[in-house]
């Protein structure tokens, strides 16, 4: 198996048991058919660098998302995949229904174990920031000069698959520069995907109902990621309201840098943004137009200040 990229699944058994794909199990069986006196070696086990690491799983889910195709998802990633966890002694170790072993822990797999590694992140940053919304700590962790980065090569569905990238929350408590979304934000992006007021009321619980004049397009949405689907036939053509808030030092200018593939043109307007105090809010344009020849392209904006880097990936695709 030397050179191939691992499983990203592995299995309880309730016996010593080794687990082979279904090729290298057919190349076993070629060799003990191959010769009168088969053997074979288990080697002490030993450490070794994945070198196609950091990758997503096959199993993880990928944009883009039936409900609204023009929000990236998943924001971000983070470790899920073999990971020791806290186990319940009554729940069973494997599938086995003889397999009576009970156990505190458990190497684990999925969403479920990603989900423990950012609500830690997540309470690390509201601890030094109390009174920032879940919006800009959620917000935080996406844009900050922390993620790290990952290939497409490797994770398909590229930012389908992992958003901005794998989470590394060492520097998100110390964001310069954030995105924030309120509760009627929210609200009218729910009416605008068909939501009725009964609906609505039934996600927040109380008697919301769908404000006037707006229609809640995605791209009303203070997101700190840029999707845009469009049938294959079409060309692009759209532009992004996004507000930025400074939380680094009192007086930074940020400057846009855009990365585009070839048949896309970018731009951003102002190009630069000139904070006087913490807490200023300043609102810029992104503006995507021209055409794509594949499924999905990869391009971002960061804002940069010499110090702080933001950085949000754009995604156009077709369907």
């Amino acid at each position: 198996m030397q050179g191939r990229r691992p499983s990203s699944a592995s299995f309880a058994f309730p016996l010593p048991a080794a687990y082979v794909s279904v090729e290298d199990g057919g190349n076993i069986y070629s060799y003990i058919n191959s010769t009168r006196s088969p053997t074979a070696t288990i080697l002490k086990t030993n450490e070794r660098k994945d070198p196609y690491a950091p990758y997503v799983a096959e199993f993880s889910s990928r944009s883009p998302s039936p409900a609204a195709h023009n929000i990236l998802k998943p924001d971000l990633v983070a470790l899920g995949v073999e990971i020791v966890a806290a186990w319940s002694p009554i729940s069973p170790i494997s599938d086995v229904s003889f397999d009576k072993r009970a156990f505190s822990y458990n190497i684990i797999l999925g969403t479920s174990m990603s989900c423990p590694h950012c609500s830690g992140a997540a309470a690390y940053i509201k601890s030094l920031h109390p009174t920032w919304s879940p919006a800009t700590i959620k917000y935080s962790l996406m844009t900050t000069n922390n993620i790290v980065p990952m290939s497409p090569e490797e994770s398909c569905g590229a930012e389908f698959a992992y958003g901005v990238g794998n989470l590394n929350p060492h520097k998100s408590a110390n964001s310069s520069l954030i995105y924030d979304i309120d509760a009627l934000d929210y609200i009218a992006f729910l009416c605008g995907q068909g939501y009725n007021t009964k609906l609505l009321q039934a996600v927040t619980g109380d008697n919301s109902s769908c404000p006037k004049g707006t229609d809640g397009k995605v791209s009303d949405l203070n997101y700190p990621s840029f999707a845009l689907s469009t049938p294959s036939s079409n060309s692009i053509s759209h532009v992004f309201n996004q507000t930025v808030t400074n939380v680094g030092t009192s007086t930074s200018t940020y400057k846009a840098k855009v990365s585009a593939p070839l048949g896309l043109s970018i731009k951003v307007n102002p190009s630069v943004l000139p904070f006087t105090c913490l807490k200023q809010k300043l609102s810029f344009t992104l503006t995507i137009e021209g055409t794509i020849d594949r499924q999905i392209v990869s391009a971002s904006l960061i804002w940069d200040d010499c110090t702080f880097q933001v950085r949000s990936p754009i995604v156009p695709c077709t369907f």
